[in-house]
């Protein structure tokens, strides 16, 4: 039984490193990544967005599976208008942050520039940032939620196709869980990757680092404001008759 399903399993990880190149996926981390010093730290970003992803789709996705759960047009859209509206409000943030910093850095020939520059970096980040930056579990946290949040888009989607070529539930559940893993791993390879362009810019030009972060942060409002539309408008969320088809 084992051998013979261990194709599809194998399948299952290997979509799952292909999910996480969705658009929407790297637009996301390639935002929260844009503020990173290290590639260990991209990583953690990375295999936390995995892990949040994967819970979602276990919970939602074996649901689905185990108890013949039906997932609404309206709930599934509403769904995907959450990832569009986080997409917005991640690049709106690190826009204002960006923005903050810029105009920090019109007062530099000041007196007290260089006390000011010693902990500048926390003059550009939001109070909870401030209060919560240090802490290893804030760090995570914040990926991981990004991640719950991609997975409720996807979930769905994910348990319909297993539905179709799995016909005992448990080895359904396995699917998802190597699907899971696979996309903790394809989006730990992404963030790696991501991560080289802005600590090579962050090492030699802070207002070269400053403009791909804020390429990055309005792509993320850009695509968040097109899915929003489309999803509101071109799927029909906020009418009586939604057309959704999960994917």
């Amino acid at each position: 039984m084992l051998a013979s399903a261990f194709p599809l399993l194998l399948l299952g990880f290997s979509l799952g490193m292909r999910h996480a190149t969705d658009a929407d996926h790297v637009i996301a981390v390639a935002t929260v990544v844009s503020r990173v010093r290290s590639l260990g730290v991209a990583l953690l970003i990375g295999a936390m967005w995995g892990l949040g992803h994967t819970l979602t789709l276990m919970i939602i996705g074996g649901a689905i599976l185990l108890f013949g759960l039906v997932v609404p047009p309206h709930v599934g859209l509403a769904m995907e208008l959450a990832v569009a509206l986080m997409l917005i409000g991640l690049g709106g943030y690190h826009l204002t942050r960006l923005r903050r910093a810029a105009r920090r850095g019109g007062s530099r020939g000041s007196p007290g520039h260089a006390a000011e520059h010693r902990d500048g970096h926390r003059h550009d980040l939001g109070w909870v940032d401030r209060a919560f930056g240090a802490s290893r579990v804030y760090v995570s946290l914040r990926p991981l939620l990004i991640g719950v949040v991609h997975g409720l888009a996807g979930s769905a989607a994910v348990a319909l196709l297993v539905l179709t070529t799995v016909r005992d539930p448990r080895w359904g559940v396995g699917y998802i869980a190597l699907f899971g893993v696979g996309t903790v791993a394809g989006m730990m390879l992404i963030t790696g990757a991501l991560a080289v362009p802005f600590a090579f810019t962050r090492a030699r030009s802070s207002g070269m680092h400053n403009a791909l972060a804020a390429v990055a942060a309005v792509v993320s409002v850009g695509f968040g404001l097109f899915l929003a539309y489309d999803i509101s408008v071109g799927s029909g969320l906020f009418t009586a008759n939604p057309q959704w088809t999960p994917g």
